[in-house]
C-alpha cells in the first residue's frame, strides 16, 4: 500500500494522456480542481496512507477526524488514481455544467465528508452484527463512494438512460450498482 513519494507510473501517465485528450479547456473548474488536488496528493502524499485512511478504530474510537478530510484523496497506488479520475472527469463534465461550480463544489466537499461517515457507520455495524472486531480495523481510501454518490445523482438528473458498462448495456437506474460490484471485481479493497 505504500508508494514512493513523486513516482511517475504508467496508471498517472495515461490519465495526464486522458486528461490532454478532453482538453483543460473543456474540463469545468472545479472538476479540474479535483483531478488536480488528487494528482498532487498522489504525487506529494500528506501522510503515508496507514496514517490518511478511515476506520472506525482510527476516525470514531480515536477521534482522528481528519482522517474524513484526507481519506478521500488519497489513493492506494496508479491504477486506483487513474480508474477514480476518469470516473470523475465524465461525471463531474455532465454533472457540474447542469448544476453549476459553486453548487458542484458543495456537493463533492458534502459527499467527501460524508462518505467517510458512512463507511464507518457500516464497518461498525457489521463488527455488532457479525460479532467480529476487524471490521472496525477495516482502512479504505480513495474516492471512489464520493464518485458513486455522484452517479447516483447523475442518475438522478439523467433518468431514462443507458450506460454501457463493461460491454453490456444497462438502464442508468441500476448502472451505478452494476458499477459499483464491477469496480469491486477489477480492484477489490
Amino acid at each position: 500500500m505504500q508508494r514512493r513519494q513523486g513516482r511517475v507510473s504508467a496508471g498517472l501517465l495515461l490519465l495526464l494522456y486522458q486528461i490532454s485528450q478532453v482538453g483543460l479547456q473543456n474540463i469545468p473548474s472545479v472538476t479540474l480542481g479535483v483531478l488536480a488536488l488528487n494528482i498532487f496528493l498522489f504525487l506529494n502524499p500528506v501522510r503515508p496512507l496507514p496514517e490518511v485512511c478511515i476506520s472506525v478504530h482510527e476516525g470514531f474510537y480515536k477521534k482522528n477526524w481528519q482522517r474524513l478530510l484526507l481519506s478521500p484523496v488519497h489513493h492506494a497506488d496508479d491504477w486506483h488514481l487513474y480508474y477514480n479520475m476518469i470516473s470523475m472527469l465524465w461525471k463531474g463534465m455532465m454533472l457540474e455544467k447542469k448544476l453549476k461550480s459553486v453548487w458542484f463544489a458543495y456537493v463533492i466537499a458534502v459527499f467527501s465528508v460524508l462518505i467517510g461517515v458512512v463507511y464507518m457507520v457500516l464497518e461498525f455495524m457489521f463488527m455488532k452484527i457479525l460479532d467480529d472486531p476487524l471490521y472496525e480495523m477495516n482502512c479504505a481510501v480513495g474516492f471512489s463512494g464520493v464518485l458513486f454518490a455522484l452517479k447516483v445523482l447523475n442518475n438522478h438528473y439523467n433518468p431514462g438512460r443507458v450506460s454501457s458498462i463493461l460491454g453490456l448495456q444497462i438502464s442508468s437506474k441500476y448502472a451505478c450498482w452494476v458499477e459499483l460490484v464491477a469496480i469491486h471485481l477489477i480492484s477489490p479493497g
